[in-house]
């Protein structure tokens, strides 16, 4: 039994006194030689589909700093990302992205990259963008620290909305799943369907977060110059 409704996120297992939890994160290399060795088919044609369209968009949302090689990031922080969303739907298989230790060492090297490259180079830039075009004199100073505080937290902000999202799909999952002990045949068959839609909605959620925090990462960046 659960001693707390969170218990269920918390890395427990172990093998030989190691937690063998955050292995999960890295499975993803095991797939990688697929597309190389074996010959192509739908599944790598549709990857590939996937991975050109975000391409083009990228592009098109950094603008003039793109320079060739500079989406692979955001493809690849993309494909990490979704990979270990649709991972943690698997049974007893640790969801990485559902604890802040991930998703901030995700977002924060970015994001300081980001900063310390506009200060460093184009701070001229990075001063006009915190005070909008047409701001009266008398709001400038206010305007200056509600853009530095929105600037400070977006990497909380990245952070928290992949978090907050993984949990709530789960927890609600458990907490059905949690209740089928004490219910009826038919009941369970309702609640068996109900898992299965939720299981379809938490694959859609896995995708829509690696492709948002990727389209965000890819504005902030195109913000430094």
């Amino acid at each position: 039994m659960m001693s707390n409704l969170f218990s269920i996120f918390d890395p427990s297992t172990n093998l030989f006194n190691l937690s063998m939890n955050w292995v999960s994160t890295i499975l993803g290399v095991m797939f990688i030689p697929y597309s190389f060795w074996l010959m192509p088919n739908r599944h790598y044609f549709m990857w590939n589909f996937i991975l050109t369209k975000l391409h083009n968009e990228f592009k098109t949302l950094l603008k003039n700093n793109y320079f060739k090689g500079s989406t692979f990031i955001f493809i690849s922080l993309f494909s990490f990302i979704m990979f270990n969303n649709f991972l943690g739907l698997f049974p007893y298989i640790f969801t990485s992205t559902s604890h802040l230790t991930l998703s901030l060492s995700i977002s924060l090297p970015l994001w300081l990259s980001f900063m310390l490259y506009g200060w460093i180079n184009n701070y001229q830039h990075m001063f006009s963008h915190m005070i909008p075009q047409g701001t009266p004199a008398i709001l400038m100073p206010f305007m200056v620290l509600i853009e530095t505080i929105s600037n400070i937290i977006r990497p909380g902000t990245l952070a928290v909305r992949l978090t907050a999202n993984m949990i709530a799909g789960h927890l609600l999952m458990t907490l059905l799943s949690s209740t089928s002990s004490n219910i009826s045949f038919y009941m369970i068959m309702f609640l068996i369907l109900i898992q299965v839609l939720l299981l379809i909605l938490e694959s859609a959620v896995a995708m829509i977060q690696s492709y948002v925090i990727a389209i965000l990462s890819t504005l902030y960046s195109s913000e430094v110059n």
